[in-house]
């Protein structure tokens, strides 16, 4: 088996000390993608292993522009901006192979910087993930109660009543997590709390059913 499935089937299996290891012994190993092109890196990441993507990070040759913001990485993320997007301003907005943009990865990721970075090189507020998930950045951001991207986000225009996957706002995710200053950030931007999605449910419903029965009532009393 080549150590790049190796590699990922660790990874899968939870195995970091092998995966460890076998990045000491193989360096070529970091640059492992899946069958659809996501990284060794990004997988990581999605896991949780933040100190492993690190490992990974220092033995790779480039981080690309997903990469690059997902760890916060500003000086790369300032090259690959230089290399692409200067000259191709669609660049900026390109999807990663599941379909996130860069501004994605920042607001969920805890990255923002980055998303600040990102934004004021142009990117798009309201891109839509190429997936069943049918995110903006700003679902990313509340999902992730990342609230100082969802900060920058609305004062660059984004669209806060914005529905994603099955009819959800981004407040419906801010009250799910009992956020209240992201709920309360919201609300200041012109949330609707009164929106439902494909399952009847409104964002107080929501809070409700998360125990969250303070948010629940915030949003119960807004006119």
């Amino acid at each position: 088996m080549p150590n790049s499935q190796r590699a990922l089937e660790l990874l899968q299996t939870g195995d970091t000390d092998a995966l460890r290891q076998l990045i000491e012994q193989d360096p070529d190993t970091s640059e492992a993608r899946d069958s659809t092109g996501v990284s060794l890196l990004m997988h990581s990441l999605y896991r949780g292993h933040r100190d492993l993507a690190q490992l990974i990070a220092s033995r790779k040759k480039a981080l690309d522009i997903f990469e690059a913001t997902s760890l916060g990485r500003l000086d790369r993320l300032k090259q690959c901006l230089g290399e692409g997007c200067i000259r191709d301003r669609a660049a900026i907005n390109s999807h990663s192979k599941d379909g996130f943009t860069a501004l994605h990865f920042a607001c969920f990721l805890g990255q923002p910087e980055a998303a600040r970075l990102l934004l004021e090189s142009g990117a798009a507020v309201d891109a839509v993930a190429a997936n069943p998930m049918q995110v903006m950045p700003l679902h990313s951001a509340a999902s992730a109660r990342n609230l100082e991207a969802a900060r920058l986000l609305l004062e660059h225009g984004a669209p806060v009543n914005a529905r994603q996957q099955a009819g959800w706002v981004p407040i419906h995710a801010a009250a799910q997590n009992g956020d209240r200053s992201m709920v309360e950030l919201l609300l200041k931007h012109r949330a609707d709390p009164k929106l439902a999605n494909d399952q009847g449910k409104t964002p107080a419903m929501v809070a409700r059913e998360k125990g969250h029965d303070e948010i629940a009532a915030l949003l119960e009393n807004q006119p």
